[in-house]
């Protein structure tokens, strides 16, 4: 177990160094920092001024090990546009994107269980092939679409929920739908085949004959085992929806992670963008791991793997 978890993380620290790396360069692909601050309307000797202010006229790997010595403390420089701690920012935002993640897993969780062990206990009937229908439109519907169509029916012309805004959890339920449907998919597909898995399973046929009653033997002993893999993999579903909050905060405006990096890209906000991709991909990769150690947890056949 102890040779398994090193090698979890290690791969997830080089996973964590290279994403690092990544959001600094990507950044100085886009082009001159000096003149996005600076603006079109700024001179060139504003340009250089901010240049030498901000640090950009040292050596680029001298930036890059400078941000790398900073960012493994937690200090992620100050943000130009709202010149503020870029920590600091994202600290105060990254309780509405939270919430927001766990409440799209929970929605997702709750809708993708039932419908999966619906799916498997009909297998080959029209329930299952309208679950699999479900299944399908959630992968291949668009976030930002969904969204839109929500918050028109929903919000305008029914007014059951507010639009915008994170005043109170009435605002989170929209985009937690939304949020949701980008896991059902994954986990009405695990669970179904989860519990295909465990109704033909030795121990089920033991427990007809034993003449238990159909919901103690799908609920008690198949999804026990079938809900293994579910359970584990929504942590890597949670990190997904971490990271494709951006979207979602964007259309629905709630002031999370997500919409800070979207302001911050629209205003060149390098410091809070760089910081804003490493925070969240250093949570997926974390989650993922975890997903990994509870995978050993429950199946010791992984250890070794």
């Amino acid at each position: 177990m102890l040779r398994f978890l090193l090698r979890r993380f290690v791969v997830a620290l080089l996973v964590a160094a290279t994403v690092l790396t990544l959001a600094f360069m990507l950044t100085r692909l886009s082009g001159d920092l000096a003149i996005s601050i600076a603006g079109a309307n700024a001179t060139q000797a504003d340009v250089e001024l901010i240049r030498k202010a901000y640090g950009l006229d040292r050596p680029v790997i001298v930036q890059f090990f400078d941000w790398v010595g900073r960012a493994m403390i937690g200090d992620f420089g100050e943000s130009y546009f709202f010149k503020a701690r870029t920590a600091a920012l994202i600290g105060e935002r990254m309780p509405v994107t939270i919430t927001l993640g766990l409440t799209g897993l929970l929605i997702a969780l709750f809708v993708s269980i039932p419908m999966g062990i619906a799916a498997a206990v009909n297998e080959g009937a029209w329930v299952d092939r309208v679950v699999q229908f479900i299944a399908l439109l959630g992968q291949a519907m668009p976030g930002f679409w969904l969204g839109l169509i929500l918050m028109i029916t929903f919000g305008l012309q029914l007014g059951w929920l507010p639009i915008s805004g994170t005043g109170s959890w009435q605002h989170y339920v929209m985009p937690g739908i939304v949020l949701a449907f980008t896991a059902i998919p994954a986990l009405t597909r695990l669970t179904r085949a989860g519990m295909i898995q465990a109704m033909s399973s030795d121990y089920i046929r033991t427990a007809r004959a034993k003449g238990l009653s159909r919901a103690s033997i799908l609920l008690k002993h198949a999804l026990r085992n079938a809900a293994i893999p579910v359970v584990a993999i929504a942590a890597v579903q949670l990190g997904f929806m971490l990271g494709g909050s951006i979207v979602i905060e964007s259309v629905f405006a709630l002031h999370g992670v997500g919409f800070l990096a979207w302001e911050s890209i629209g205003k060149n906000d390098f410091p809070v963008v760089q910081a804003v991709v490493l925070v969240l991909a250093v949570i997926y990769v974390a989650l993922t791991m975890l997903a990994d150690i509870l995978n050993a947890v429950l199946d010791p056949r992984l250890r070794t793997a």
